[in-house]
């Protein structure tokens, strides 16, 4: 849904779409505590603690105003109507 408009999903900014970061992720906790230090800090993103690849934090691409529509992890867009 790229550069279209929407409200953000009705969850916390910390908390990612199931299908984006699903429960049994073995690395979740620790993916979940460098998102919430990462927003705490106001930073664009952090650096995955399995993969060591930039990720984009749900503040970050709040702070955009759209959904570029490429899967993002923490995407605030997506809720249970829409799991692109």
């Amino acid at each position: 849904m790229s550069g279209e408009r929407r409200p953000l999903a009705d969850r916390p900014l910390t908390e990612p779409h199931l299908s984006r970061l699903p429960p049994e992720h073995p690395d979740r906790a620790r993916i979940l505590a460098a998102h919430t230090a990462a927003l705490a800090a106001g930073a664009a993103g952090y650096l995955d603690p399995a993969s060591g690849l930039f990720v984009l934090s749900a503040g970050f691409l709040a702070g955009r105003g759209t959904c570029c529509g490429r899967g993002c992890r923490h995407c605030p867009y997506v809720d249970d109507a829409v799991s692109e």
